[in-house]
């Protein structure tokens, strides 16, 4: 099963230089695509400014959004990014769009932060709209689309309408302000998967694993004590997270196919600091699967 897939943010790169380095060390590891953030706040890019110049660097990287929020984007001018991009790269675009979880960031943005339905709602009157727009331009291949999350409402729709279902890993903790959130363990997320099967109802759907924290240590225990002080969890939660990779290159690798064969998953991202820390696991993880 040499058919596992690796994505890396490429969170907020300040300059060329800077982009240029983070593609050509991914396409060393063996990663297949760089993906682009879209928050707001100090120092953030624009996500499809920063994919269309990755699809320059490399000619054979993968490129793709993890996660827009819809509710940042007018249709209209969605269609128009995504057209220039799967032009720009030759097709290379995987779509990744979210209903939004940061309030601050709607805040930010001068957006109504609307209960979860209301953010779901909207999530796929986008697609609807985008569906449209791209069938009028038919010279543009449809990208593939990427949804994310972890709840009920959000992997329903990502079940019936993403080509790939990106499971998260992380909760909002009932009871806090939004931004809290905690890891989830194997048991959950094996209700997760079931629970996107179930809903696909026979769809064929690509699952992608959101691995929150990856750590190259050759004292897991520590380090898993550690990290479950950072999410107030035990130390056994954390080392039962498929969310959580720690060891050394080679105990990664081992977690990362074991995820592949416990829970179906195909595909795994990760966000920039981890570049360095998941790179030398993939072949062991390719040559293992």
């Amino acid at each position: 099963m040499g058919n596992l897939s690796f994505g890396i943010t490429l969170a907020t790169p300040r300059t060329h230089d800077e982009l240029v380095d983070v593609c050509r060390t991914a396409e060393g590891f063996g990663f297949d695509s760089v993906l682009a953030v879209d928050h707001l706040g100090p120092s953030r890019t624009s996500p499809f400014s920063v994919l269309n110049l990755a699809a320059r660097v490399s000619p054979t990287l993968g490129i793709g959004t993890y996660a827009l929020n819809a509710a940042f984007w007018n249709s209209s001018l969605l269609a128009r990014e995504v057209q220039t991009a799967q032009r720009m790269s030759g097709g290379r675009l995987v779509l990744g769009i979210g209903a939004g979880i940061i309030k601050q960031e709607f805040d930010l943005a001068g957006i109504p932060w609307t209960p979860m339905d209301g953010r779901v709602a909207h999530l796929n009157s986008v697609l609807d709209d985008l569906a449209k727009l791209l069938d009028a331009e038919p010279d543009v291949e449809h990208p593939p689309v990427l949804i994310g999350g972890t709840g009920d409402r959000v992997l329903r729709l990502a079940a019936r309408r993403a080509d790939v279902v990106s499971i998260g890993g992380i909760r909002h903790v009932k009871g806090k302000a939004t931004g809290n959130f905690r890891l989830i363990g194997s048991e959950e997320t094996d209700e997760r998967v079931a629970f996107v099967r179930e809903a696909a109802a026979g769809r064929e759907v690509t699952l992608n694993a959101f691995v929150q924290v990856v750590e190259v240590t050759d004292d897991r225990e520590a380090a898993a004590a550690r990290i479950a002080a950072d999410w107030e969890l035990t130390a056994a939660e954390v080392l039962d997270s498929p969310y959580v990779a720690i060891g050394t290159a080679e105990e990664i690798a081992d977690q990362v196919v074991a995820s592949h064969r416990r829970y179906g998953f195909t595909s795994f991202n990760v966000q920039r600091p981890f570049l360095d820390a998941l790179g030398p696991s993939i072949a062991l993880a390719r040559a293992a699967a």
